[in-house]
This record gives C-alpha cells, structure tokens and sequence, in this order.
C-alpha cells in the first residue's frame, strides 16, 4: 500500500458492525448493493488472508492488474460467499473511495470518503459503531 493512499485511507470516516445477524451473514455481496450509486462506478481490488473458495482467487487474479468493475465483482460474490479475513478497495480513478475490511467472518470495518455512503449503511445495520 503506498503511503498516499495510506494517508488517504487514515483520514476516512469509518463505521464498524456485527457480521452476523441472527442466521443472516453479510456479504461482501451485500455490501456492495447497498453501497449503490456511490459504489456502481468504482474499480476494485480485492485481498484476501485466508482463500475460502475458488471465487477468492479468481478476485484476486483480477485484482492484479487494473482491477474489476463492481458488477465484475458482485457476479463473483453472489450466490452466498462468506469471506475469512478480507479487504476491498474501491477507487475512482487514482483515489481511493471506500475500504471494506472483513474480520474473520465476525465484523466488518467500512471506510469512505462520503459520508453519505455511511449514512446509509447504518441505517441498514443499527449496531454500527463510529471506528
């Protein structure tokens, strides 16, 4: 990670939540639907710690090189992925927009540049707290 983006990723406002909810996993898949408009047009480079399923690598293959649309993304996602470990950077061009960091499949960090995409997503999961 080059250290602009590192300085760019510290000045982020972020939210943490609970992974699970009830029986109900959130997904990366998930995530990135109800990130909507602010999401749609981004570049994504995804990493993982721990490959869980032949979709990891094939992320992180595309990751490689320029990235992948978020529809490129969510089509390997879906159906029901559950991440161990993760993290996805959305850019817009050279800058960074939004990290989404998975913890061992118990919480998510999400971090953005616009505080409207964190608006939302606390509405839709109330036990978020301010990281």
């Amino acid at each position: 990670m080059s250290l602009d983006i590192a300085a760019v990723e510290a000045e982020m406002k972020g939210i943490r939540f609970r992974a699970w909810h009830g029986e109900h996993y959130v997904t990366l898949a998930e995530l990135l639907v109800r990130l909507g408009s602010f999401g749609l047009d981004l570049t994504w480079r995804v990493e993982f710690d721990e490959i869980v399923d032949p979709r990891c690598a094939e992320m992180e293959r595309r990751s490689a090189d320029v990235g992948m649309d978020t529809l490129t993304l969510l089509s390997l996602t879906t159906p029901f992925l559950q991440l161990v470990d993760a993290e996805a950077r959305g850019f817009a061009g050279d800058e960074l927009m939004v990290v989404l960091t998975e913890f061992d499949s118990s919480s998510w960090d999400v971090r953005a540049v616009d505080e409207r995409a964190l608006s939302d997503l606390r509405h839709h999961y109330p036990d978020a707290e301010a990281l």
